[in-house]
């Protein structure tokens, strides 16, 4: 059965750059492994320069970062070295690990003309036996991913796997996310073989038992439910979820099992002791002031 929806909150990243913020929520604070989640966009940016969308050089410890596109394109640069251009319908995915510091430019002003840019970022909680596993990246081309198509369904599989469908992009805990189209009138259900199950509307609107949801809403299933999801009108979703990994702590952009490491997190940050980006070390986001315990914290600053 549906266990909660969940309504984006708005939340401002840079001038200009409003998200829709999914996860975490009060009352449901993961997904499987999933602990973040942004919608960003269409994003219509015609003052210049361009980069004041910039999300500058930030650190993450403890989890994975994957960003995805629908429309756009941005320039991610890292403390490995990497210096990578995603575009639609590829993936980024950043294991930060024991720590790592990435930032993300929008330089192309031809990306943000016309409400172009639209991204969705998520992050995914290790599980604690890889919470210091070395911080790594990889960028994954559209042809990689597999794709299923049925009768007003196209649907591709970001990570994990679903459907009979298993995808090449590495991760280290048991997980589904997919990019889902559907035409209007589409029917289909939700991979069963995953303990945590969400659904959440991009575009369009769906109807589950009889009642719709749209745009901004995420739909969380027990385990062992088996909803009838159709389209209303055409519509965008992402699928994600997976195994419950346990209690984890969120404190700006720090996730772990242990308070005290989110702590010497902060002390690394503020101590210059997580590297920059070798190639955009000119600038940086600084520790926010720590008004509250790390169950909490400030609300994630970064979109990945």
């Amino acid at each position: 059965m549906l266990d909660i929806v969940i309504e984006a909150r708005k939340a401002a990243l840079a001038p200009g750059m409003d998200v829709r913020r999914i996860l975490p929520f009060r009352l449901r604070r993961m997904v499987g492994p999933f602990i973040f989640m942004d919608h960003a966009g269409p994003v219509d940016h015609k003052p210049d320069p361009s980069h004041t969308l910039d999300v500058l050089p930030h650190p993450h410890i403890g989890l994975s970062t994957v960003s995805y596109l629908f429309g756009g394109q941005v320039t991610h640069r890292d403390s490995l070295g990497v210096e990578q251009i995603i575009r639609p319908g590829e993936v980024n995915w950043m294991t930060a690990g024991s720590g790592i510091a990435h930032s993300e430019r929008f330089e192309d002003p031809a990306a943000l003309a016309g409400g172009n840019l639209e991204m969705i970022q998520t992050w995914v909680a290790l599980p604690e036996k890889d919470e210091e596993t070395a911080p790594s990246f990889e960028n994954y081309k559209p042809e990689r991913l597999p794709v299923y198509t049925d009768t007003g369904v196209w649907m591709r599989l970001i990570a994990g796997d679903a459907y009979g469908l298993r995808s090449d992009v590495k991760t280290l805990s048991p997980l589904f996310y997919l990019h889902v189209v559907l035409e209007k009138g589409a029917r289909f259900g939700l991979p069963k073989e995953h303990a945590e199950r969400g659904v959440y509307v991009a575009r369009g609107s769906i109807e589950v038992a009889s009642r719709t949801y749209v745009v901004g809403q995420m739909l969380v299933f027990n385990n062992g439910a088996d909803p009838v999801i159709t389209a209303k009108e055409p519509a965008t979703l992402m699928l994600l979820g997976g195994e419950p990994l346990g209690e984890r702590f969120i404190w700006w952009n720090f996730v772990s099992s242990r308070k005290e490491r989110i702590e010497q997190a902060k002390a690394d940050w503020k101590e210059g002791r997580i590297l920059l980006p070798p190639t955009d070390n000119l600038e940086f986001v600084p520790l926010p002031a720590d008004r509250s315990k790390p169950a909490g914290g400030p609300a994630p600053q970064a979109l990945s």
